[in-house]
C-alpha cells in the first residue's frame, strides 16, 4: 500500500542527509478464507540495490534490517499481522532475515533464486528457527523437491497460470500442513475459483471489485448515513439538523459520545449531550469523525481491510495536500480517497452511487477517472500503495511534489486509520 523511506547509516558512521540511502516499501494485504487479513506482503523498491553496492554490503543490509526493523516499526506497518518479505539470495545466505521477529515474519523465496545446496541449507535454518517459509510464484520443477519439503506456504500467480495449472500445483505437495496462496486475484469470480480449488490465502485487488446484484437497493440504515453525509457536505451546515439525524440512530449517538469522552480528548467532565459533543469537536473534526463512522458502518458486512484501506487513502491524500500547496482542499482530498472504494462497500456500480452521493462535481469527476487536479493526487496515492515505483516519480514530478515528507505522512495515515477504525468498531 505505500512506500516508506528509511535512512541507512552503514557501520554507524556519521553521514550527511544528502548521502543517506533510502529504502522504500509497499504493503499489500493477504486474506484468509473469511476475507480477514492474515498478513501483508512488504515490497522493496529497487532502490535497495544501491545498498548492496556499498563497500560493506553485508553490514549495510544487516543495518537496514536491524536499525529500521523494516520500516521504523514492523508491527506498525503490518498491524501486528504476518509480514511477508521477498528476500534475495544474499539476504538468505547471510541469515539477515534472522534480525526480524519470528512471530511476524514469512520469508518469501523468490522464483529467481536457484535452489542449490546452499540455498536449501539456509532455508532449513530459517525453518528450524521458526520462520515461515514461502515459495514465491511457484512453478513445479524437479529441482525444487528439497524446497517443497520445507515450504509452509506456496504462492501461485493466478494471472500467469491456467486453471489446470493452478489445480495441479496442489497435487504436487504431499504434506497436509502446506497451505496455498493465490496471488493476483483480481475479481470475486477468481477468488471463488481459488477457494474451490483448495487455496487458503488470497492476494490481489478482488476485495475492491463490487459484486453487482441486480435491483439491489441500499438498506434503510445506510440511507440514514448517506443523509448525514449530505448534511455535513452542505455549504450551510446546520448542527441542529445533524443532531436530529444522530439522535434517530442509537449507534451513532453512542459512538459520538464514546468518542468525545475517550482518553484521546482528555475532557474532565463527562459529555452527555449530542449538541455539546459536536460543538466541542468543531465542524472540521466532526466532519471527519462522521465520514469515518459512515464508512465503517456501511462496510460492516465487508472485510475490515477494505474500510481501513479507504481510511488510509483518505488520510494520506489529505496529508500530502499541504505539500502540494493544496491545504485549502485537504478536506476534498480526504473525501476523495475515502470514497474511492464506495462501490465495493455498497456492492453497486459507481455511476449509480455518484448520482446520490453528496460530493462536489470535481470529486465525482475524480472518482470517475476524469482528469483533474484532485484525480492527479489520487493517482499518485494509488501508485504509492500498489508499489508502482516505475510510475511514481513521474507522477510526483507532474504534481510538483517534494517526496521527502511523504513516507512519514503515509506511516502516520496507516496508524491513524487503524486507531480510528478500532475506536469506531469498539463501539459496535
Amino acid at each position: 500500500m505505500g512506500r516508506l523511506a528509511v535512512p541507512i547509516t552503514p557501520g554507524g558512521a556519521n553521514v550527511t542527509s544528502a548521502s543517506l540511502a533510502r529504502v522504500f516499501i509497499a504493503r499489500q494485504p493477504i486474506f484468509d478464507l473469511q476475507q480477514k487479513v492474515y498478513g501483508y506482503e512488504l515490497l522493496f523498491r529497487s532502490g535497495l540495490e544501491n545498498v548492496f553496492g556499498h563497500a560493506e554490503p553485508n553490514r549495510a543490509s544487516a543495518e537496514v534490517m536491524t536499525n529500521s526493523t523494516l520500516v521504523l516499526n514492523m508491527e506498525a506497518i503490518s498491524g501486528g499481522k504476518i509480514a511477508f518479505i521477498n528476500i534475495t539470495r544474499d539476504i538468505l545466505l547471510n541469515d539477515y532475515i534472522s534480525f526480524l521477529p519470528r512471530g511476524l515474519t514469512a520469508a518469501e523465496i523468490l522464483e529467481t533464486i536457484e535452489p542449490d545446496p546452499e540455498v536449501v541449507k539456509a532455508c532449513s535454518r530459517l525453518k528450524q528457527a521458526g520462520y515461515l517459509l514461502v515459495l514465491d510464484d511457484f512453478v513445479y520443477g524437479e529441482k525444487y523437491a528439497d524446497l517443497m519439503n520445507l515450504a509452509d506456504i506456496v504462492k501461485v500467480d493466478f494471472l500467469s497460470t491456467s486453471g489446470e495449472e493452478r489445480r495441479q500445483v496442489l497435487s504436487r505437495f504431499t504434506s497436509p500442513s502446506v497451505r496455498f496462496l493465490a496471488e493476483k486475484v483480481e475479481t470475486h469470480e477468481v477468488f471463488k475459483e481459488a477457494i474451490e480449488k483448495g487455496y487458503t490465502y488470497f492476494q490481489g485487488y478482488f476485495f475492491s471489485k463490487p459484486i453487482i446484484i441486480s435491483s439491489r437497493d441500499v438498506p434503510g440504515f445506510k440511507l440514514n448515513y448517506l443523509q448525514m453525509l449530505q448534511e455535513i457536505q452542505s455549504p450551510n451546515v446546520n448542527f441542529y439538523h445533524l443532531e436530529a439525524i444522530i439522535k434517530r440512530d442509537m449507534a451513532l449517538s453512542f459512538k459520538l459520545l464514546r468518542y468525545i469522552n475517550s482518553a484521546y480528548f482528555g475532557i474532565r467532565d463527562k459529555v452527555s449531550s449530542i449538541m455539546h459533543a459536536m460543538m466541542l469537536l468543531g465542524m472540521r473534526e466532526f466532519k471527519q469523525w462522521a465520514s469515518l463512522v459512515v464508512m465503517a458502518s456501511m462496510g460492516s458486512d465487508k472485510p475490515d481491510e477494505l474500510v481501513i484501506q479507504a481510511l488510509i487513502r483518505g488520510r494520506f491524500c489529505e496529508s500530502i495536500a499541504p505539500m502540494l500547496s493544496m491545504k485549502q482542499r485537504s478536506q476534498e482530498l480526504f473525501l476523495l480517497g475515502m470514497f474511492s472504494l464506495i462501490d465495493a462497500i455498497l456492492d453497486r456500480p459507481l455511476v449509480e452511487i455518484l448520482r446520490d452521493l453528496p460530493l462536489s462535481d470535481e470529486i465525482k469527476d475524480a472518482l470517475s477517472g476524469k482528469p483533474n487536479r484532485l484525480r492527479a493526487v489520487f493517482d499518485y496515492a494509488q501508485a504509492y500503495e500498489k508499489g508502482d515505483w516505475d510510475g511514481l516519480s513521474a507522477k510526483a514530478d507532474a504534481l510538483g511534489l517534494d517526496e521527502s515528507g511523504v513516507p512519514a505522512a503515509y506511516l502516520a495515515s496507516v496508524r491513524w486509520a487503524h486507531r480510528s477504525f478500532g475506536e469506531v468498531t469498539a463501539a459496535e
